[in-house]
């Protein structure tokens, strides 16, 4: 990893917001939700885990960012639930991250 101060910026305030309140919606019945910023920490923290686990199998410039940048790139209609945002997370690859880092230098 390139540092352990990149911060992952997941969408904006009004994207945190939607995911909150879809959450809210889906687990009406749990006891405590997780806030917009503790759900933000959790993610941030998968990224950077799945950024760590990339660099052992040597990619060590991937940043937890990036790794954001990836997953979140699929979802066209919106922040989906919690369990699909941590299951994407967590089953990325090495070949479909440089699939999409080839294809998002090519958009540029």
């Amino acid at each position: 990893m390139n540092g352990s101060d990149d911060k992952v910026t997941i969408g904006s305030s009004d994207d945190t917001n939607e995911f909150v309140e879809s959450q809210k919606t889906e687990e009406s019945s749990a006891k405590s939700l997780l806030s917009a910023d503790e759900l933000s920490l959790m993610i941030e923290e998968l990224c950077h885990s799945k950024a760590e686990e990339f660099s052992f199998f040597g990619y060590k410039n991937i940043t937890g960012q990036e790794i954001w940048e990836c997953v979140s790139s699929r979802y066209k209609k919106g922040m989906p639930p919690l369990y699909k945002i941590v299951d994407d997370i967590l089953s990325l690859r090495v070949n479909a991250f440089m699939d999409w880092a080839l294809m998002s230098v090519y958009k540029r």
